[in-house]
């Protein structure tokens, strides 16, 4: 299982605009290409593609 972090601001509103509880999820890895975040209890892991910074 990954580890993850707790997210900032800013992903907090980017989890949330995907229709998720941002306190329910942790950070893996936010790069330019992806942005991926991992469930607390379960460790079901989404990723998500970025488009010049910007989340689709």
């Amino acid at each position: 299982m990954k580890h993850g972090k707790r997210p900032t601001r800013r992903q907090k509103q980017l989890i949330t605009s995907k229709r998720l509880n941002h306190n329910n999820w942790l950070v893996v890895k936010d790069s330019r290409e992806t942005f991926d975040i991992v469930h607390k209890t379960s460790g079901k892991v989404r990723s998500y593609p970025k488009l010049k910074g910007v989340i689709v």
